[in-house]
């Protein structure tokens, strides 16, 4: 975990209801994104925390209220000068990283730069390898998806999301389907990341180890809801039933011996 970040809310939403056929999902979530931290969103499955990330995202349009960036609302899906600065300025890495199987690694991270930008070939070239070698795979810049494992799929993913020179990760289930060891790796990739380029990071996950050592503060939700919010300490001291339910159970445990392994960026 960095130093504490600043205050400055880059991300906002407001009263965000959304629904589907009907149904509630997300109930007036009001949250903030603070310039340079770590904010875990978590919760049970079909809690409404991805849903959340595709609003932050400009992916998917509330029923209700609002998303600010930079103080400023989104105008939607469609698009518009606030939305389109946002996405420029935010990188999101989907859970099951969303690589293009036809192409190489080097050509998926390319898309985002020659989608956004008018650059030479050459330069092109000089920064997908730069965001592989930050990934640590630039060994592999001219292997297919498909000749990936999961975790370099996941790192992949990471570097296409980095290759605008984002303000903000998003990132959905980084850890997930990943063994422990792998799971490490990522972690340790994104505490690195902060450290190296001060972005902000936002993550959807049900990996309770991963939170205890990357997280600023967590959001859990539940039945729509934002149940809880604060530091790793002032969400385990609630009492609120459904977050005791979601936090006494851990799928890869942060044990003593596992912390004392894991020595950081």
């Amino acid at each position: 975990m960095t130093a504490p970040p600043s205050r400055a809310p880059v991300i906002e939403t407001r009263g965000l209801v959304v629904r589907f056929n009907g149904r509630p999902v997300l109930e007036g979530i009001d949250l903030q994104v603070r310039q340079g931290e770590a904010l875990f969103l978590m919760g049970p499955s079909g809690c409404g925390k991805t849903t959340l990330l595709k609003c932050i995202a400009a992916l998917l349009q509330p029923d209700e209220g609002q998303v600010l960036f930079d103080g400023r609302p989104l105008e939607g899906v469609a698009g518009g000068p606030v939305t389109d600065a946002m996405r420029r300025a935010t990188g999101l890495v989907f859970q099951g990283s969303a690589l293009l199987s036809s192409i190489s690694l080097a050509e998926n991270v390319a898309l985002p730069l020659r989608a956004r930008l008018r650059l030479p070939p050459e330069l092109v070239r000089e920064v997908v390898r730069m965001k592989l070698a930050q990934v640590g795979l630039l060994h592999a810049i001219d292997l297919r998806p498909a000749e990936l494992s999961g975790g370099m799929r996941k790192r992949a993913g990471i570097a296409r999301a980095l290759a605008l020179d984002p303000r903000v990760l998003l990132l959905d289930e980084p850890t997930s389907g990943l063994d422990p060891m792998t799971a490490d790796g990522i972690d340790r990739l994104v505490a690195q990341l902060r450290q190296d380029l001060g972005v902000t990071v936002v993550v959807v996950s049900h990996d309770l180890a991963s939170a205890e050592r990357l997280a600023d503060r967590l959001v859990i939700l539940g039945h729509g809801q934002a149940l809880v919010e604060g530091t790793w300490a002032e969400v385990q001291a609630s009492k609120d039933e459904a977050v005791r339910s979601f936090l006494d159970r851990r799928a890869r445990p942060a044990t003593a011996a596992a912390h004392a392994a894991w020595e950081g960026p």
